[in-house]
Order: C-alpha cells, then structure tokens, then sequence
C-alpha cells in the first residue's frame, strides 16, 4: 500500500465513468430541494426557516429510501458480477415492496398530522403554520420517488447510472418551471407561496416515477422477470434483510441523528436565524458534497462487481484503497474552494440574496468555514461507510463507525454548547461536525483489517 493510488490503464476511466453520472443524478436531486428553498426563501426569512424545519422529517426519508437502495446495490452489483439477472429482478421486487410500505406509511402520518411533526422540530408557531401545509403534500411526493428509487438503483447496481440522471433530470426541469409558475402565481396561476412549492414538488415526483416504470418495463440490460419480480423467495427475502436491513436502520438512524442537531438549532434562542442559516448551508453541505457521494456510490458498484466475479482479497483491498484515497484528494480541493468562496461570494452575494439577517449570516460563515476545514474527512468517511464497507458486505460494523460518533459525540455536545453553554455560534457549529473527525481514524482501521470483504451472493 506504499502508492494505493497506482493503479493498472482503464481503471480511473472506469470509475470516472461510473461517478459522472452518478456525482450529475446527485447535482440534480439536491437541485430539486435548492430551487424549493431558494425560491421560497424570496418570500423571506420566515417561509425559508418554515421550509427547513418541514424538510427535516423528509430528510430523513430521503435517507432512508438511500438506505434501501444501498441495500439493492450491495447484492445487486455482486449478482451482476456473477451476471445472474433472475436474482437481481428478485431483489428489486423485494425492495419495491419493502420501500412501497415504508413511504406509504409515512405519508400517511403527514398528511394526517403534519402541524404535530412540526412542533416535534420547532415551538415558533409561526414556522409551524407556515410548514404544515407544505409538509402534507411533499409527504405524498416520496411514494412515487420510492418506486423510482428502486428503478435507478437497480440500473446503477448494473453499471447504467446514466438511468437516474436522466430520469431527475427531466423531474428537475419540470419542478423548477412549476416552483416558478405556482409559488409566484405566474402564466395566470395563482401565487400559492410555500403551498405551491410542495404541488411542485409533487407534480415533479409524479412525472418522474411515470417515466422511471415506463424505462424499467422496457430496459433490456436488466429484461423483466415477473415471475421473480413477484415471487423473490423466502431466500432472496432473508439476503435482503441480512444485508440491506442494517444498511436501512444505519441510513435512518443517522438521519435521525442529524436531525436532532436541527432541533437543537430549532431551541436555540436565535432559533429562526439558526434554522435559515442552516437551510442555506445545508444546500451548500450538499452541492459540495455531489463528487464525493458519486465516487462513494462508484465505489460500491466498482467494489461489489470485483467480489462478484471472484477476485483475490489482495486485489479487492487495493481498488478500495485507490477509491478511498481518490476521494480524500477531491475533499481537499473541495474545501479550499469553500475557503476562497466564503469572503469572494457567500457573505457578498449569496446570505444577501437570500435576505439572511446578520445574525443568520454571521451563523452561516461559520457553518460554512467548519465544514470547508472537515471536507476531506467527510469525504474519506463518506466512502469508506458507504461504498467500499457496504460493497463487503460489512454493514454491522459501518454502522458501528457511522453512528457511534453522532449520537455520543455530535449530538449531546451540541446540545451542551448550543443549550447549556450558551457558547459562540462558531463552537457550535465545530460540535457538530465533529463526528467526521472521530470517524477518520476508525474507517481507517476497519480497512486495513481486511475483514470487510465477504461474498454475500453465496
């Protein structure tokens, strides 16, 4: 390992033609909740920290449909390395079915009781009247993204992650010029403000799982099998549940936690400043983030389908290596960039465009400055958790990595400085990020152990 990143002709176009569709599909959903934000956060500060605050339980959706679609490629990439697409069509029946029921059932308590989820993240009653309606029908807007979840993952797990760019590309198109038509009441429609931003959204999910189910039906690298989309077997249900499960309760956990530090934010006494810094630099978080995730979900596919075909644990060890690596260089150059862009656009052009108060905007630099400083660990951990450890088959300990370190470091120290302390904005901001800084040395070891690589298709 003395130059992991030496590696054989071929391979860095492989993974680069693996991660652009893959970092372009990421670029695109974030986009989807930017231009939610941006164009909501014109109506003012109030509607933008609303739209936060309601976007927090649906992030922990978000998360955990990418919890089950890790979980479809971690058996879906190593069956297609063994080229068994009977078993790959019984993995997406299962995750349909498995993802169907979660999402219904959480759009359901949405839209029955959104003002009493809202007031689990905020006591402004405000926010709460704001956020309510919006909650209620982007709740239902996750039903139809599942379904298209499963359809792009599948794909992906094949090396097709052209699929799910296309497919949020056209949802994105269509949500951006809805946001403008219903939010602002343009094209003779009226200005429905936060309201017409959720119709948008949902309108947007809807066209998107139309097409993802059209192209699925007609897809001939991965041809339909109804018999084993609708009947995957006790066998393929209990691989799923060994290996996808874990990954499911990983994802939502972890979003559950990161959540908490939003209702920290949420109970702060600058509260409404807290949560509109957030909701920007969350976006911030995300767009930096897009190259990191793509090389992450490369690195599971590329990791998987070398497990798959039954290579060495020599050589399976050194792909991980050189992807692990890779990514850390791209968290470098990623965070200087944050660093120049903070004094050169952020506190310039982008808090006043949203209409940040000082206060929000002072909060934002600093969310900003301590996320360009950890970048580079967050994007080794990024991909070392959920690409080369899941690709393994070693979900019980990425799980032990992930979330020790924010539900005992990051969470109760930020409710410490944020709650009790009372601290500066800034030491705030510092506890919670400093899960990736405890996480670091951790992915590290597991690597190195070796003992993540498992064949889970046996």
């Amino acid at each position: 390992m003395t130059n992991p990143l030496r590696r054989e002709p071929g391979f860095y176009r492989w993974m680069c033609l693996l991660a652009a569709p893959m970092v372009l599909q990421n670029l695109i959903t974030t986009s989807l909740g930017f231009v939610d934000t941006f164009m909501v956060g014109l109506l003012g500060n109030a509607e933008m920290a609303a739209v936060n605050a309601a976007n927090t339980p649906l992030y922990v959706v978000q998360v955990a449909l990418f919890g089950f679609q890790s979980g479809m490629i971690v058996l879906g990439s190593q069956y297609w390395g063994r080229g068994d697409l009977k078993s790959i069509n019984r993995v997406m029946g299962v995750a349909l079915c498995a993802i169907t029921g979660f999402t219904a059932l959480i759009a359901a308590v949405l839209f029955c009781f959104p003002a009493a989820v809202m007031g689990l993240i905020t006591p402004n009653e405000t926010l709460i009247t704001i956020g309510a309606p919006y909650l209620r029908l982007v709740g239902l807007a996750y039903v139809f993204n599942g379904v298209s979840s499963v359809c792009a993952g599948t794909q992906r797990s094949v090396e097709n992650p052209k699929f799910g760019m296309l497919v949020m590309g056209v949802s994105m198109v269509l949500n951006t010029g809805l946001n403008y038509i219903l939010i602002f009441g343009k094209c003779g429609a009226p200005a429905l403000g936060v309201t017409g931003a959720a119709v948008a959204t949902l309108t947007s999910r809807v066209a998107e799982f139309i097409i993802s189910a059209v192209c699925t039906l007609r897809s001939r690298r991965v041809p339909i099998d109804m018999a084993a989309l609708t009947h995957p077997g006790a066998g393929v249900w209990r691989n799923f549940l060994r290996y996808s499960a874990p990954v499911i309760c990983n994802e939502a956990l972890w979003s559950l936690g990161t959540s908490m530090l939003t209702v920290v934010l949420g109970h702060m006494e600058n509260n409404q400043d807290m949560l509109a810094a957030n909701a920007l630099v969350g976006y911030v978080s995300k767009f930096s983030s897009v190259i990191c995730f793509g090389l992450a979900d490369a690195a599971a596919v590329m990791v998987g389908k070398e497990i798959g075909e039954g290579r060495d644990r020599q050589r399976v060890s050194s792909v991980g290596w050189a992807l692990l690596w890779a990514s850390f260089l791209v968290g470098v150059v990623t965070g200087g960039l944050l660093l120049v862009l903070v004094p050169a656009f952020f506190r310039p052009l982008l808090f006043p465009l949203f209409k940040l108060s000082p206060g929000a905007a002072y909060a934002a630099t600093c969310m900003v400055t301590v996320l360009a400083l950890i970048m580079p660990f967050h994007a080794f951990n990024s991909t070392n958790i959920t690409g080369v450890l899941r690709a393994g088959g070693d979900v019980k300990v990425a799980i032990t990595i992930d979330l020790i370190p924010l539900w005992c470091v990051a969470v109760p120290l930020s409710a410490l400085t944020a709650l009790v302390l009372k601290a500066d904005v800034l030491w705030v901001c510092v506890a919670m990020y400093s899960e990736n800084l405890c996480k670091m040395p951790l992915s590290v070891w597991r690597t190195r152990s070796g003992k993540w690589i498992n064949d889970v298709t046996r």
